[in-house]
C-alpha cells in the first residue's frame, strides 16, 4: 500500500513539474490562432494564408519578438465549413494563451465563428472575408466590434466589377453565375444592384452549390440569353470548371469574377479556358511599395512560387494583431481596443498592402485592382479603375 501511495505521489509530482514547465513556456511566448481551410477544396487558399502568417512571424521573431517574447501560431483546419469553423472557434476561445485570431478565410466560416468570439471577447482580424453582414454581426451588447478585416467588402467589390465591365470592358449584357453561399450571393447582389443603377443589362442569373461539377444545364440556359459577358461569383475550383464547360458549349464571352478566382489553380484547372478572365484583387504586385516588393521576393525565395493577395493580406492581418499586442499586452480586451484605435490614416497600420485603418464596424477602405489571365499567367489588366 505504501509503495502505491509513493507511486501516486510521484505521478502527481511529475504532472506538477510538467505543468510548471508548460506555464513557463507559455509565459515566454505570445500565441495567436489562425483558423483557415488546410484540407479540402479550399486548401489552396489556406496554404497561401499560412505562408503569409509564417513570414510575418519569422520577421517579428528574428527582430526579437514582441515585448521580448517570441510569437507562435496555432493553425486550425476548418475547411471553410461553417460547422467546422464554429467548432474551431469554441476551441480557440477556451485557450487562455491565445490573445487574438488571424482569420477566418471564408465569409461563411467567419460568420459561423463570430458568436463565440463576440461572447467570449477575443478579437479576430480576417485577411479575406468580404461578406457585408459580418459588419452587422460582429458587435457585443455595448456596440464594440470584435471582428476586423484588412480587405474591402463585397458591396464595394461587386459594384466595382459592374462598373469595370461596363465602362472599361464595354460589355452590354451579362449572365451571372453565382455560388449559393454568403460570399457568392453577397457579391452577386451588389453587382446586380450596381448594374441596374448604371444601365448594364443582367440577362440571366443561375446558382450552383459548392462542390458541384456539372454546370452544363445552367450554362446552356445562360447562353440562350445571348450575353457578351459571364460573371462568375464564386471560388476558383468551381470557377475553373465553369470556364472549361462554357468553352465546350461555345460560350465565347468575356469572363470575370472577384478575388475568389485569384488562385494559381484556377489557371492550372481551366488551362486555356482561363484565358481573358478578369478579376478584382485588393493587392497587385506590380503596383506594390518597396516593402511589399521585399515581401514578394522573400515569399518567392521561401516557397518557390509567387505570392497572391491572400498571402499579402495575411501578412498584414498578422501585423495588425501583433501591433496591438505590442501596445496593449496580453489582455484580450485591451488587444481589441488597440485595434479599434487604428481608426484614422494617422493611427493606421502601415503594411505591405497599404495603410489599414478601420471604421466602427471593423471595415477598412481600400481600392481594388484588376488582373487578367494572359498567356497562361496572371498579369495586370491594361486599364485600372479608381
Amino acid at each position: 500500500m505504501r509503495s502505491l501511495k509513493l507511486a501516486r505521489l510521484a505521478v502527481l509530482a511529475s504532472f506538477l513539474i510538467l505543468g510548471a514547465a508548460g506555464a513557463a513556456a507559455a509565459a515566454d511566448t505570445i500565441k495567436i490562432a489562425v483558423p483557415s481551410p488546410f484540407t479540402g477544396a479550399a486548401a489552396g487558399y489556406g496554404d497561401n494564408v499560412k505562408a503569409g502568417v509564417e513570414l510575418k512571424l519569422a520577421e517579428i521573431n528574428a527582430a526579437g519578438g514582441i515585448n521580448g517574447k517570441q510569437v507562435v501560431a496555432e493553425f486550425l483546419d476548418e475547411q471553410c465549413d461553417p460547422k467546422e469553423a464554429a467548432t474551431v472557434a469554441a476551441k480557440i476561445v477556451q485557450d487562455d494563451a491565445i490573445v487574438g485570431v488571424v482569420g477566418h478565410l471564408c465569409s461563411s466560416a467567419h460568420l459561423a465563428a463570430l458568436p463565440n468570439y463576440v461572447k467570449k471577447g477575443i478579437v479576430a482580424v480576417s485577411p479575406t472575408a468580404t461578406n457585408v453582414t459580418i459588419s452587422e454581426k460582429n458587435k457585443d451588447k455595448a456596440g464594440k466590434a470584435w471582428s476586423y478585416r484588412v480587405v474591402y467588402r463585397d458591396d464595394f467589390q461587386g459594384a466595382f466589377l459592374a462598373r469595370y465591365a461596363s465602362q472599361v470592358l464595354g460589355l452590354k449584357a451579362i449572365a451571372v453565375f453565382y455560388e449559393n453561399n454568403d460570399y457568392g450571393i453577397g457579391l452577386k447582389e451588389a453587382f446586380v444592384k450596381e448594374a441596374k443603377k448604371i444601365g448594364l443589362a443582367v440577362v440571366g442569373e443561375e446558382g450552383y452549390m459548392k462542390g458541384a461539377s456539372d454546370f452544363t444545364p445552367q450554362l446552356t440556359s445562360l447562353k440562350s440569353k445571348n450575353p457578351d459577358g459571364l460573371f462568375i461569383s464564386g471560388y476558383y475550383n468551381e470557377g475553373a470548371l465553369i470556364a472549361t464547360q462554357a468553352k465546350k458549349l461555345g460560350m465565347n464571352v468575356a469572363k470575370f469574377g472577384a478575388d475568389g478566382l485569384d488562385n494559381a489553380d484556377y489557371i492550372k484547372l481551366a488551362a486555356d479556358a482561363a484565358e481573358n478572365t478578369y478579376m478584382t484583387v485588393p493587392f497587385l504586385a506590380e503596383a506594390a511599395s518597396a516593402d511589399a516588393q521585399a515581401f514578394l521576393k522573400k515569399f518567392a525565395d521561401t516557397y518557390k512560387r509567387e505570392s497572391d493577395w491572400m498571402s499579402a493580406n495575411a501578412f498584414d492581418a498578422t501585423g495588425v494583431v501583433l501591433e496591438a499586442v505590442k501596445a496593449a499586452g496580453m489582455d484580450r480586451a485591451k488587444v481589441r481596443d488597440a485595434i479599434a484605435a487604428m481608426n484614422s490614416p494617422e493611427t493606421g497600420f502601415k503594411g505591405i498592402t497599404g495603410n489599414t485603418y478601420f471604421d466602427a464596424n471593423g471595415d477598412c477602405l481600400k481600392n481594388a485592382f484588376v488582373k487578367v489571365v494572359k498567356g497562361g499567367t496572371f498579369v495586370p489588366a491594361d486599364k485600372q479603375m479608381e
